[in-house]
């Protein structure tokens, strides 16, 4: 597998159970030679099924016989499409069968499948770690794949703002509206119309926000890996887990906006497949689903990050924040944005110890009706961080003088931090008046309420 020369999924959905792990039937019985007999269906496995590599070793989440209901009772299991034997060399075929392909809205390169394992009593499979501890060791797998479905989405994202880049050069439509009562004036590139460069600002920001975001989380990953000291690998964890909810749930709701604005910039064009812009679309909607929906992130944001280590990697966070907009504040150019980041983060601190407060009280439904919008906020305050860190490096170069070359770049990042600060944040702000009234409408309506049939 680490060569490539196998590939290799992660098969927890089922059709009964879906986010809901603890109710899976996938079940493992114990042999004399410790190895475990596995019977079960397996729904929505990515490349579950495939002729490019020789082999395909799927971990299997599943509960030994008599294990104990719900999550505390699952087991994580190895099973190879083909069994391998003592020397390395594939054995037997497990009994791992390809019960049927589903029909995606994009991602279609990409074979996602049913799979029945034991159908003919034939499937083989080792444990991995301890019994009834496959969802600690599962995890482990999950957070990276949270960081990489990230990935995923802002890679759309960002193909999306350079094709829509490029075209909006290029695309001779219509007169410069200061021209547009001249009848001589000529038709121009659809970049000088305003509603065009609102588009392109606002997906440029998003996607320089998301880049710095994700490779943050990476730098953070990587002084875990490398620090000495204790308290140091604490502090980077914590930072990591806090920010995972907000790298994968926001991050992907984002990216999403920015590939459907790609396509209202090309117009027409846009919605045909002549163009990749539509592509980019479907295929980045499933990075909303995948590993966790992203109500799950928000859950887990409220739930279980803001209350981590009671309360210390918000913390550390809001520390590293404080950094950047001491470093900010260093230029005149900068400080209406410093300032107005540095006022949506002490909002957003009330707002957390006011649903953290709710999440503790008889009001938690009401709470929870909030988690979405809280990891939205929270993540639009991040964002923001990102473009003014950003845009404070950028003045110091120009400042010293940057390379003729180099000038527009800078100049492009504050203006990115220009626009999501005096643009965004505002809209932010009245988020959080929003979430701090706590409405609960969306709890208290019963459900004939809604309507239907």
């Amino acid at each position: 597998m680490f060569t490539g020369k196998w590939t290799g999924t992660m098969l927890l959905t089922e059709p009964e159970a879906g986010s809901d792990v603890g109710r899976l039937t996938t079940s493992a019985k114990k042999n004399p030679d410790g190895t475990y007999s596995i019977t079960g269906n397996k729904i929505f496995i990515s490349s579950g099924e495939h002729d490019l590599t020789e082999n395909i070793v799927h971990p299997v989440l599943a509960r030994i016989e008599g294990a104990p209901e719900g999550t505390k009772g699952i087991s994580l299991f190895l099973v190879p499409k083909y069994r391998v034997k003592d020397d390395g060399s594939l054995g037997e075929f497990n009994d791992v069968v390809c019960t049927g392909i589903e029909h995606k809205m994009g991602i279609n390169g990409n074979a996602t499948c049913s799979l029945t394992l034991g159908g003919k009593g034939n499937c083989i499979g080792e444990l991995l770690g301890e019994e009834n501890k496959g969802m600690r060791a599962m995890f482990l797998m999950m957070n990276e794949a949270r960081l990489l479905v990230g990935m995923q989405g802002f890679c759309c994202a960002s193909a999306s703002y350079l094709n829509a880049l490029n075209y909006a050069r290029e695309r001779i439509q219509g007169k410069n509206l200061l021209q547009s009562l001249n009848p001589d004036a000529p038709a121009v590139p659809i970049i000088q119309h305003p509603d065009v460069r609102r588009m392109l600002l606002s997906m440029k920001a998003y996607v320089e926000g998301m880049r710095s975001l994700l490779y943050y989380a990476g730098y953070l990953i990587d002084q875990v890996t490398i620090s000495t000291d204790d308290a140091d690998k604490a502090k980077f964890q914590g930072l990591v887990d806090l920010l995972i909810p907000i790298c994968k749930g926001y991050v992907t709701d984002r990216a999403f906006e920015v590939a459907s604005t790609g396509v209202q910039v090309y117009g027409g064009y846009g919605y045909t497949q002549e163009y990749p812009q539509e592509q980019l679309l479907r295929d980045c909607r499933i990075t909303l689903i995948y590993e966790g929906t992203n109500g799950i992130q928000a859950m887990d944001l409220l739930g279980r990050k803001l209350g981590m280590n009671k309360g210390k990697p918000i913390m550390d966070l809001m520390g590293e924040i404080h950094k950047t907009l001491a470093q900010a504040k260093k230029f005149e150019r900068l400080s209406d944005y410093a300032a107005r980041l540095e006022k949506a983060l002490n909002r957003l601190a009330e707002v957390a110890m006011h649903l953290g407060a709710m999440a503790m009280s008889p009001n938690v439904m009401n709470a929870f009706s909030f988690a979405h919008p809280f990891m939205e906020v929270s993540g639009d305050v991040v964002m923001a961080w990102m473009l003014v860190w950003r845009a404070a490096i950028a003045a110091e170069r120009l400042e010293k003088d940057a390379a003729k070359k180099d000038v527009d770049f800078y100049e492009g990042l504050i203006k990115s931090a220009q626009y999501f600060t005096q643009a965004v944040l505002p809209v932010t702000m009245g988020k959080m008046d929003a979430i701090m009234t706590t409405s609960d409408a969306a709890i208290e309506i019963s459900e004939a309420a809604f309507g239907g049939k």
